[in-house]
């Protein structure tokens, strides 16, 4: 959905107490709508990642930012999907690099294990987007300590605890 009048409208109608912001469990419901049905924690997870001013809930700006990153990603699925409904990890591997998440194989592997729930080597569009929230979180995370942008970042023991304590998926 790109349209913004179209868009407002959605954002609108799942704001289902007009108070001008959505909750996890709306936002939960308005996107199985659309066939993406995602464990509450993940919704979670996307408010958290464009909850610009820390309420806990997502307004409309915020659900704007959300949407052009799904919609991202959903392209870059789409483009690897040869009309079968999941990635291969070959697939997934591209579709992480075409949206500028590069991960070594190490990661990458640990990574898509967590996310490839039958084990089959197939992840499906739900699931890439959970491993891409995942990735971006954990990206915006690391940058907030890489404060010099090397790549590298030193954690003291009460960092690391900050660190875990913010990444609950």
């Amino acid at each position: 959905m790109e349209n913004p009048k179209v868009l407002k409208e959605w954002f609108h109608r799942v704001d289902s107490n007009n108070n001008g912001s959505i909750n996890a469990s709306q936002l939960k419901n308005a996107l199985a709508v659309g066939n993406l049905d995602f464990p509450l924690a993940v919704v979670q997870q996307m408010i958290r990642m464009y909850d610009f001013d820390r309420n806990g809930t997502m307004d409309f700006e915020e659900f704007v930012a959300l949407n052009k990153f799904l919609l991202k990603v959903q392209n870059a699925f789409s483009q690897l999907d040869r009309g079968n409904g999941f990635l291969t990890l070959d697939d997934v591997y591209q579709a992480l690099v075409k949206l500028g998440f590069s991960l070594d194989s190490p990661a990458f592997f640990t990574v898509c294990e967590s996310f490839d729930q039958n084990k089959m080597g197939m992840v499906r569009l739900d699931a890439f987007i959970s491993l891409c929230i995942f990735v971006q979180s954990a990206r915006n995370l690391f940058n907030s300590f890489d404060t010099t942008k090397q790549g590298r970042v030193t954690l003291d023991f009460n960092q690391f605890v900050y660190c875990t304590a913010n990444c609950r998926m």
